[in-house]
Parts: C-alpha cells; structure tokens; sequence
C-alpha cells in the first residue's frame, strides 16, 4: 500500500461530495459523487454503499477505482487510484453503518479503498505521480 502525505489527506477530508470513478470488465467508465466516507489510516478510505448499483457492480468485476480531490483555499487537487473491497459485516462495516444511521440511509455495505498511487493534479503540476 501506498501512504497518504497529510496534504493529500487534508484536500480528500474537505472535498464534499467526492467523485468516485469505477469501469466495468470491459473498461466501460462510471463516475458518482459519495458523501460518506471516513479516511481509516494513511493507507485506507471507508466508503458508505447506500445506494450504490452500476458501481457496485463495476466493483465486483474490477476492484481498480480513482477518487479526485480539489481544494480551491490552497489550489491543490489530488489524484488517488486504488483497489477496493466490499465488506457487509465487522468492523469497520460497523463504522459505515453507524454513519448511515446517522443519516437516516440504508448503509447496505462499505467500500474499503486501499491506497495504490498519488497523483498531484494541481495546475502545473501536469499529473505527476508522488506516490
């Protein structure tokens, strides 16, 4: 696994909603915006499955995803790719659950999101990998 530096995790922590990019076996693109998560450690995001359907999916065939997160105080944006597991029991289920309740949504899994690779997406910064 990869760790996040603390800007990385300070611009993906404030980046309301996140847009979360799956593709299916064949590569097919889906994107949706989440707004539960909860950033585990430096090398793992907890995401809140409520509602998710072609991404689900897309997850069960390909567990390559990429979130991107912009801060516009600091013009900073963050590219973060990596592989992700669905759990509907444990842990760390327990902790997407209690934040869905909190909501009033259904929290039917969580997304666990293992950190692979850090891009800087900034302006001039041309994609350039820091991690």
């Amino acid at each position: 696994m990869v760790k996040m530096p603390p800007e990385v995790k300070d611009v993906v922590s404030k980046q309301k909603p996140l847009p979360f990019a799956t593709a299916d076996k064949s590569g097919k693109p889906n994107v949706i915006f989440v707004t539960m998560w909860k950033i585990l450690d430096d090398e793992t995001i907890l995401f809140v499955n409520n509602a998710y359907n072609k991404t689900e999916k897309n997850i069960q065939a390909n567990p390559n995803v990429a979130i991107v997160a912009y801060d516009s105080e600091v013009k900073k944006s963050y590219q973060v790719k990596g592989i992700v597991e669905i759990e509907i029991k444990g842990d760390r289920y327990a902790i997407g659950k209690e934040m869905a309740d909190a909501k009033k949504q259904a929290g039917k899994s969580v997304v666990i999101f293992h950190v692979k690779e850090i891009y800087d997406t900034s302006v001039g910064a041309g994609g350039k990998k820091i991690a």
